[in-house]
């Protein structure tokens, strides 16, 4: 007997940690009605067909955040299987060069210190990358 088995469906997501001047970063509550509602999360989207991961971080702040970043190095690269989907999350260090963060596509965006991160409650992807902000220090 043979069994089919389907794999959830896999997303490369852009994700960017921004520090201000003040060396916080900022976060986002992702919205109640959506995909892991409600739960905090590093900012970032789905890297479009064409466009490179540091194109995608920029486009996708803008267009979520109503902001201008730069894109620095990069952090860490993860793979992670939810029950319903699959995500590679790459993610980079990125510094905000101009505006004032704006809740567009979230519920709220808030900036933290390093070491308040774990005060929130982020998708299980996200704590590797935490792990990885604490490991490295900092920007």
């Amino acid at each position: 007997m043979n069994k089919t088995t389907t794999l959830p469906p896999h997303k490369i997501i852009g994700v960017a940690v921004i520090w201000n001047d003040q060396q916080q970063i900022l976060i986002d509550r992702r919205r109640q009605e959506g995909s892991m509602g409600g739960l905090w999360e590093f900012p970032g989207g789905k890297i479009e067909f064409g466009e490179t991961v540091e194109e995608c971080i920029k486009r996708e702040i803008y267009e979520e955040l109503g902001i201008v970043i730069e894109v620095g190095e990069h952090l860490i690269t993860i793979d992670h299987t939810y029950t319903h989907l699959r995500v590679t999350l790459t993610v980079h260090h990125c510094h905000l060069l101009s505006g004032v963060p704006q809740p567009l596509e979230c519920d709220e965006v808030l900036w933290v210190n390093l070491d308040e991160l774990e005060q929130f409650t982020f998708p299980q992807a996200n704590t590797q990358i935490i792990a990885a902000l604490k490991e490295s220090g900092e920007c």
